[in-house]
């Protein structure tokens, strides 16, 4: 990109939200899912086993919750210079890969690179909606992540067909990471520098709505929406090759960052519709069916399927929830985003524990499967006692 190309993208209506969806591309698409793609190969050249794959999924997820509490203060005026260094650790993580080989050094690794991730996803959701003052466009923002998980599949693909093995790819998603930064970054501090904070809308109705029982329900279902899906992001591409060896496991691992990308979109249209609670408890439910398909049919199409219907109400949960967790603010004395986080990444640990103890003695994921669809259901009916005011109309 061009000095006159990049000054352009800063001045653009959409040059905000594209570059935090890039940053999230990075940082989650990139840094922490890329992982999921490449899980099956790293078992099958022996680098991993699915225990120790297990382990560093887990301290991913323990890295991000730990990363969310440390960033929970950020505040608008620092959140550029937290979504930089995020960006720079995540890339760097994924250069280490390319290199380590040892089990335990994946494991500390994906846990440095899980609290990377966070800090991205709190730096870049604070500096879009605060700092710049843009929370309408917050789905072109978290469509970053879909979009990141289709691209890394897709090189992830590309590599393997290539001859690479597992530390080429890491290599790889790290040069084309550093490429999609070299973007953005600069797109964002030319935002910083031209422009001052954009006043936030007022939502629809009467005024500020919600209690803090509210705000803790919302942090609950979030948590348990971050249990829910992340067997499905975890094992789906490891699973699919145990039951059908022939297929091209990855591309099922793109249909999932594909569905994400649209699912934005659409929940947030949902949202503005409905509201919180109707929106958030059918995405719920929606996604809690995706969850389970694979525990009941173990075909590709039931894969698929899966994968789609998973990748396409996983962001959109994010896309409702954390706005509305915004709209809560002032009824609690933390912030909401770092809070829900936190809740997520807790969840997040917890699934890939609960997967791999049920894994040890049935020697499958159904019955995780299972427990995480529930853990959905359980979350859309707690919503159900949730009172967020309507979010604004675009």
């Amino acid at each position: 990109m061009t000095t006159a190309q990049g000054a352009l993208a800063a001045r653009h209506p959409l040059g905000p939200a594209l570059a935090a969806a890039a940053i999230l591309a990075v940082g989650m698409g990139f840094g922490r899912f890329a992982f999921t793609g490449l899980y099956p190969l790293m078992v099958q050249e022996q680098t991993l086993t699915v225990h120790s794959g297990t382990l560093a999924a887990s301290m991913n997820y323990a890295g991000y919750l730990l990363g969310a509490l440390l960033v929970a203060r950020t505040g608008p005026s620092s959140a550029r210079l937290l979504c930089l260094w995020a960006t720079v650790f995540n890339i760097a993580s994924m250069a280490v890969l390319a290199y380590a080989d040892a089990a335990w050094a994946i494991i500390a690794v994906r846990g440095a690179s899980g609290m990377a991730s966070a800090a991205a996803m709190v730096g870049v959701s604070v500096w879009l909606m605060q700092a710049v003052g843009d929370a309408q466009r917050a789905p072109l923002m978290f469509a970053g992540v879909g979009a990141g998980i289709a691209l890394s599949a897709e090189l992830i693909t590309l590599g393997h067909r290539g001859g690479m093995g597992s530390a080429g790819i890491w290599m790889l998603l790290a040069l084309s990471s550093l490429a999609i930064a070299a973007v953005a970054l600069p797109t964002m501090k030319r935002r910083a520098a031209e422009s001052s904070p954009l006043p936030q809308r007022q939502a629809a109705g009467t005024g500020p709505q919600g209690t803090r029982a509210d705000a803790v329900k919302l942090i609950a279902l979030y948590g348990l929406a971050g249990f829910g899906y992340i067997v499905t992001a975890t094992y789906l591409p490891l699973l699919m090759k145990e039951a059908l060896p022939s297929a091209d496991s990855t591309q099922v691992w793109a249909v999932f960052g594909l569905g994400a990308v649209p699912s934005c979109f659409l929940w947030h249209a949902l949202h503005v519709r409905y509201g919180m609670r109707t929106s958030l408890v059918l995405n719920l439910v929606v996604q809690a069916a995706g969850v389970a398909l694979p525990a009941v049919s173990h075909t590709a199409t039931a894969y698929l399927i899966s994968a789609l219907v998973v990748g396409g109400t996983f962001m959109g949960s994010t896309t409702i929830a954390l706005p509305a967790g915004q709209r809560l603010a002032h009824v609690v004395r933390f912030s909401m985003p770092a809070a829900m986080t936190a809740a997520f990444g807790v969840g997040q640990i917890t699934g890939p524990l609960v997967a791999n103890f049920m894994y040890a003695r049935s020697g499958s994921f159904s019955g995780s499967l299972v427990t995480a669809a529930g853990a959905l259901v359980l979350a859309a009916v707690l919503c159900l006692g949730v009172s967020v005011r309507k979010a604004p109309s675009a």
